[in-house]
């Protein structure tokens, strides 16, 4: 049977336009969820409250932020990963935190390279070394001299968490002696130091800066690479003999794998949008964040990249997690 040049064009040109279609529909039609797979009050949450308004401006559509804690992040981060493809259920977490979850939990329900896909990072801010008012220590050198002749407990938001992959490599590299005690969140980790249950915290700035600034917790070094005048004269830790140190949370939003590309696409250009509008940044900037926006291959190459750096930590420190 011989076949029409005719109706072969518009044969071709008719499956164009579904597939089109399929990859493009009307979106958003309905509204629209942020996981935050953490409790209230940390540098995701913080950053999720301050964009789901603009952001359902900007889309015509609800924005709701939905706390889904547990697992250090990865009981939210499953719920994301297995839900449809549609652009219609957001994860916003701390991007380098999922990456050292494959490396710590023997039974994680998701692969996050496989399962997730990158939107693009939002916000970075340093972890802060900080202890209850009443440790007596001004500086590393004197933090690491107290561990050696009494115990202190190290609050960290999560077992396998960055700030407490952080506070291990911090330990490893200067010889402390600290025990930690795990929390399900940095809000009730801050709350806990600042009662003085605990003594040391390593946590993100965003969090934990205006607890500093209030005097109910005491800095004595923050991850960077260099100082940040809006702490003052608080030296690096890399300046206080760890040479080369730096971490910190890195919130950026993900997906489900298998969202069309033209959704990821409009995510992704009306975040930044969002993030980079000057009052987003300077209030982020007011508390120690610095917006950071990438596109998605960008953001998935990140994550590789924490991957393979954090396993190297967990490895040598042998920290593994049912």
């Amino acid at each position: 049977m011989s076949i029409n040049r005719r109706d072969l064009v518009g044969a071709t040109l008719a499956l164009g336009l579904g597939a089109a279609s399929a990859q493009s529909p009307n979106w958003p039609a309905k509204p629209i969820r942020i996981v935050v797979p953490y409790p209230p009050g940390g540098s995701s949450d913080i950053i999720a409250r301050s964009i789901a308004q603009p952001l359902s401006e900007a889309l015509k559509q609800s924005v709701i932020v939905e706390n889904k804690a547990g697992a250090n992040g990865n009981l939210g981060a499953d719920y994301v990963a297995k839900s449809a493809p549609d652009g219609y259920t957001l994860l916003l977490c701390d991007t380098g935190a999922l990456a050292i979850s494959p490396s710590v939990y023997t039974k994680l329900p998701f692969d996050p390279a496989r399962d997730l896909r990158g939107v693009t990072m939002l916000a970075y801010s340093p972890h802060l070394l900080v202890v209850h008012p009443s440790v007596p220590a001004s500086n590393l050198k004197e933090l690491v001299a107290l561990s050696k002749k009494t115990e202190l407990n190290f609050a960290v938001t999560a077992m396998g968490s960055a700030p407490h992959l952080a506070g291990v490599a911090v330990e490893r590299a200067s010889g402390a002696k600290w025990q930690y005690i795990p929390y399900k969140g940095g809000s009730q980790a801050i709350t806990d130091t600042m009662a003085g249950q605990t003594q040391i915290l390593m946590n993100g700035m965003l969090a934990t800066l205006p607890f500093v600034q209030s005097g109910k917790l005491k800095i004595l070094g923050v991850s960077k690479g260099s100082r940040m005048p809006l702490i003052g004269d608080v030296p690096t830790l890399a300046e206080q003999g760890l040479a080369g140190f730096e971490s910190g949370t890195w919130q950026g939003m993900l997906v489900a794998n298998g969202t069309p590309p033209a959704i990821l696409n409009r995510l992704n250009s009306e975040l930044i949008k969002v993030i980079r509008q000057p009052d987003i940044r300077a209030k982020l900037a007011g508390q120690g964040a610095e917006v950071v926006t990438m596109t998605p291959a960008q953001q998935d190459g990140f994550f590789n990249q924490e991957k393979v750096r954090w396993a190297k930590v967990v490895e040598q420190a042998s920290i593994k997690l049912d």
